[in-house]
């Protein structure tokens, strides 16, 4: 009789353990699954999309887009679906998220630099087209400029998205 109660104590340890090892598991499995893209986002919405550069319109057109990871030219890829540093609860399609989506369906290039404390790209280079001293890419969203980053600001179905070469100043 005196060996039941410890079986029960070890049986109900190894249950634990085993709970706790499968818990960090999947854990672990959350970070990685995101890094790689296979992250579900939002169901994808379609936007309007015009890049304008210094010499006219490099992009004008539809873009079906969601909340994704990102890859721009130089690699560094970051999740951009709107919840970056908190913007949002829910994830959702973002302007950043629907250039990366134009760039991939139409065969050109965007580049940006990650700044970790805003969870957010500054996006520099649009088609070969890169920033300068002078000018830099604006993102705005129905003709008003974004007041956050392109990874943190939502859209919403129709809405049109404008990067737009803009002199300093």
């Amino acid at each position: 009789m005196s060996r039941l109660p410890f079986r029960s104590t070890t049986a109900h340890r190894r249950v634990l353990a085993t709970t706790a090892a499968l818990g960090l598991a999947l854990l672990a499995a959350a970070p990685a699954a995101q890094a790689e893209g296979n992250v579900s986002a939002a169901a994808p919405i379609t936007v309007s999309l015009t890049v304008t550069g210094p010499d006219g319109v490099l992009f004008d057109g539809d873009v079906s887009t969601d909340g994704h990871v990102v890859n721009p030219a130089t690699g560094g890829a970051q999740l951009c679906d709107g919840t970056n540093n908190g913007a949002n609860p829910s994830p959702g399609a973002t302007p950043t998220g629907a250039l990366d989506d134009a760039a991939a369906e139409h065969g050109f290039a965007w580049d940006g630099v990650w700044y970790p404390s805003f969870d957010d790209y500054l996006v520099t280079t649009i088609d070969g087209q890169s920033q300068t001293a002078d000018d830099f890419w604006l993102i705005s969203v129905n003709g008003t400029a974004t007041p956050v980053g392109g990874c943190q600001f939502q859209l919403d179905a129709g809405d049109q998205v404008d990067f737009a070469w803009t002199p300093i100043g």
